[in-house]
């Protein structure tokens, strides 16, 4: 990314670190749309303070962790696990880089985690489909007769937390 110039001149511009910024700046920045800074706002993600005017601004280093929020979104990751990925970084000041470190190896353990539910997706649709018999003995991603149904709601097959349980299961 180019830094900013002042206008007609070639320059950087000098951003001070608790400079602020308007959700206008913010949104145009990140390319976030105003509705979803404030709603992120709202879930705790991201913090900004209030004018005389009651207007918002956001400090200059809630950029990143709108941008990450962006790029989590992009990646089909729940709020949830953005919410978490930030836990131990600050909202009130900027966050140092060891805090940053931190938040990544508990981002990168996420990205791990759903990497692999993916690809075990991946393999199991690719052999329902590639053999064609949607076989009710053989193919791992059907119920027969409700089997799993007493374990509880949702896709428990294709649960990673839950493939421990249904090891035990016989098809």
């Amino acid at each position: 990314m180019t830094p900013e110039v002042e206008p007609g001149s070639t320059a950087p511009v000098h951003h001070e670190p608790d400079e602020l910024l308007t959700i206008g700046e913010m949104s145009r920045r990140t390319g976030v749309a105003a509705s979803a800074l404030r709603f992120y706002e709202d879930l705790g993600l991201i913090a900004s303070v209030r004018t005389a005017g009651n207007q918002r601004r956001y400090p200059r280093h809630m950029l990143r962790r709108v941008s990450l929020i962006a790029v989590a979104k992009r990646l089909g990751l729940p709020l949830s696990d953005v919410q978490e990925g930030f836990g131990d970084v600050p909202l009130d000041r900027t966050p140092s880089h060891e805090e940053w470190q931190r938040a990544s190896r508990q981002w990168k353990r996420r990205l791990v985690e759903r990497r692999r539910g993916l690809e075990r997706l991946e393999r199991e649709l690719t052999g329902c489909i590639g053999c064609g018999c949607l076989s009710m003995k053989a193919c791992a991603l059907l119920n027969p007769d409700d089997a799993l149904g007493e374990d509880g709601a949702g896709p428990r097959r294709l649960d990673p937390e839950l493939e421990r349980a249904d090891a035990d299961i016989d098809v």
